[in-house]
């Protein structure tokens, strides 16, 4: 009884947030199964199940949750989100928690969420949280090679963490593209509160991005060692790539990190040093100005017994003696660099 094909009532997935699921023989695609009937399709040892739903209903889990054994902690983890990066093991299931990551091009932000997957002997859940970005794409890849999805569970994983893991790539090559942006903007002179403001948001970003790619490390380096049955010796040796391009990653991270930090400390230098030659500017003016502010001060005392008040050509005189003093005080400055 528990080999017969699924009846054609189990095609359509109307429960809210299903995305797909589908039974696959051989690794070939059979037919969708509804969510109600997981539980009747998975009695049937010669059917792989893979279900991918987007937020979830906590009705829609529990049904799930009854069809494959999936234990309460990481149904609660799924349903609530919020997580961080992290393998578990239940018994022989896996539990996996990955942060994903979009560019945002016209809204110049990175849209962060989460897939959670549940993994176990024939059958994988994906779900996912926050990210708009289907993974209808690693499906399809997916059944496109029926030798590889027939190795099961583990394949799958491997493809979800490929696809998700690239996602990152033009999101740090975008951000280099901010920080060669920023440079040039701070070294051409163009000295202002917004570049500060840029490379800030710019920090953010990356602490984001690192956060959500370093603990992708020990998963990968993990699931390359595992002895866990799911992931085959050959499907194992795939996770050899997925831990290369996350090691790529985070060496760009930290490279645009530290370039960014420099960068903020080489616009605050030079933003101090623009100060301090303004300064010095003002502040050889003003030492010109003084002099003639002086004589002329003295001279508006009207005291009668002041020198050159009686003679004919004291009032040039004294503007004679002010223009060649500040003159002298202009040549000065501009020999010491002030003006």
């Amino acid at each position: 009884m528990v080999n017969e094909p699924l009846p054609d009532t189990v095609l359509t997935c109307v429960a809210p947030g299903v995305m797909n699921s589908a039974a696959y023989r051989a690794g070939v695609r059979i037919k969708d199964v509804a969510i109600p009937d997981l539980a009747k399709a998975y009695e049937n040892p010669d059917l792989f199940l893979w279900v991918g739903l987007y937020e979830p209903s906590e009705e829609t889990l529990r049904t799930v949750q009854a069809a494959f054994g999936l234990h309460d902690l990481a149904i609660e983890d799924a349903h609530k989100a919020h997580q961080r990066p992290k393998l578990e093991h239940y018994g022989d299931a896996l539990f996996l928690v990955l942060r994903t990551a979009r560019l945002i091009a016209e809204e110049d932000r990175v849209e962060f969420g989460e897939t959670h997957i549940f993994a176990g002997p024939r059958y994988l859940v994906s779900v996912r949280h926050g990210s708009l970005r289907s993974h209808v794409g690693v499906r399809t890849r997916c059944e496109a090679d029926a030798s590889m999805l027939n190795r099961g569970p583990g394949y799958v994983i491997y493809a979800l963490m490929d696809f998700i893991v690239d996602q990152f790539f033009p999101i740090v090559d975008d951000c280099e593209g901010e920080l060669a942006e920023l440079e040039s903007h701070i070294f051409a002179g163009k000295l202002n509160r917004d570049a500060a403001v840029r490379i800030y948001h710019l920090k953010r970003d990356l602490l984001d991005l690192k956060r959500a790619t370093a603990p992708l490390v020990s998963i990968s380096s993990h699931l390359m060692r595992t002895t866990c049955p799911l992931i085959t010796p050959e499907t194992a040796e795939l996770f050899q790539d997925v831990h290369d391009h996350v090691l790529r990653i985070i060496e760009i991270i930290d490279s645009v990190q530290e370039l960014t930090t420099t960068a903020l400390t080489a616009n605050l230098a030079l933003i101090s040093l623009s100060q301090n030659a303004d300064m010095r500017r003002l502040a050889a003016w003003a030492a010109m100005l003084a002099v003639p502010t002086m004589i002329a001060g003295i001279y508006g005392m009207n005291f009668e017994t002041m020198p050159e008040l009686k003679w004919t050509y004291g009032y040039p005189f004294v503007l004679g003696v002010m223009a060649t003093i500040c003159l002298l005080l202009y040549r000065g400055f501009k020999r010491s660099g002030w003006l």
